[in-house]
């Protein structure tokens, strides 16, 4: 069944106020999408955080929308209704439809990240992650997921007990895991990422060696490896509970960072660990750092 879709520019009108217009007009589906590409980066669980303009997406079934549906909406909303891009759209199987343009991504010399639909790379040296895009933040797509992953490739050593602080899809803990971790313990304060993340290592097979903790009171001190790929305001806030989780010796690998708050996050943690930047990409930085062992 094909649908008819109206787009709009919301351009700073009410989301909520525009969602139920629509729905009272007959829509099927509402969906709020960036105008120009404007990162939102961690809301908070339950949280809806939009961008500063953001385009509004309605889906009606074309056998009950008409002239007069274009109008009404126009009219809720207060726009024109020469505003309004009306398109007709075939049906297709939706969930799968979007992993399409998703594709087999390489970090560093052996760690691959592969969507489900593709085959896994010839290189039989690949170490390969099965993960396709979810509710989850973390596919590799973004810089800084990317930049964690190429310091696992080769910073990770065999055995190692390793904390993935805000997991969200588990993509680094599971890479790690597959790289050799003997332990991974994953922690996050969105509990739709811990699901996530042990779906994802069920279907990867390294369930056994990842650890999930409700509550970052229960991480284990003294691992060899924390990473952490937030943001920076909270990757500050965090320095002191950070400190107890890393052993003498342990590498700090923190992400998260545009290229201006560097500096900022460095001089957080300079009291106990000097951190440098191990990568950049598209105006993202990646941190790491060793802690050094008394005396």
């Amino acid at each position: 069944m094909p649908y008819l879709s109206l787009r709009v520019d919301l351009e700073g009108r009410d989301p909520a106020a525009a969602e139920d217009a629509c729905f009272a007009a007959g829509a099927l589906s509402v969906t709020l999408t960036d105008a120009v590409d404007d990162a939102i980066l961690e809301p908070a669980p339950g949280e809806l955080r939009l961008w500063p303009r953001t385009v509004l997406q309605v889906m009606f079934d074309p056998d009950v929308a008409g002239v007069d549906v274009v109008l009404t909406l126009a009219g809720a909303l207060g726009v024109a209704a020469d505003a309004i891009r009306i398109e007709r759209i075939e049906d297709r199987v939706w969930e799968r439809e979007w992993l399409k343009d998703f594709h087999a991504m390489q970090f560093g010399q052996r760690l691959w990240i592969v969507p489900r639909h593709e085959p896994l790379p010839a290189d039989p040296q690949a170490v390969c992650v099965r993960l396709d895009p979810g509710l989850a933040f973390g596919t590799g797509t973004h810089p800084s997921t990317a930049l964690c992953l190429q310091w696992l490739d080769h910073g990770l050593k065999p055995g190692a007990t390793v904390i993935d602080y805000g997991c969200g899809s588990g993509v680094l803990a599971i890479a790690a895991a597959l790289l050799g971790a003997a332990q991974v313990h994953c922690y996050d304060i969105d509990p739709q990422a811990m699901i996530a993340t042990a779906d994802n290592a069920a279907d990867n097979g390294v369930s056994a060696q990842l650890r999930l903790h409700d509550s970052p009171a229960t991480l284990p001190q003294g691992c060899d490896v924390l990473l952490a790929n937030i943001i920076s305001g909270v990757l500050c806030e965090l320095q002191p509970s950070f400190k107890p989780l890393l052993a003498p010796g342990g590498w700090l690998v923190l992400a998260g960072l545009l290229d201006e708050q560097v500096d900022a996050v460095v001089a957080a943690y300079a009291p106990w660990i000097t951190l440098r930047p191990c990568g950049g990409r598209d105006g993202w930085t990646a941190l790491a750092g060793q802690r050094v062992a008394p005396g």
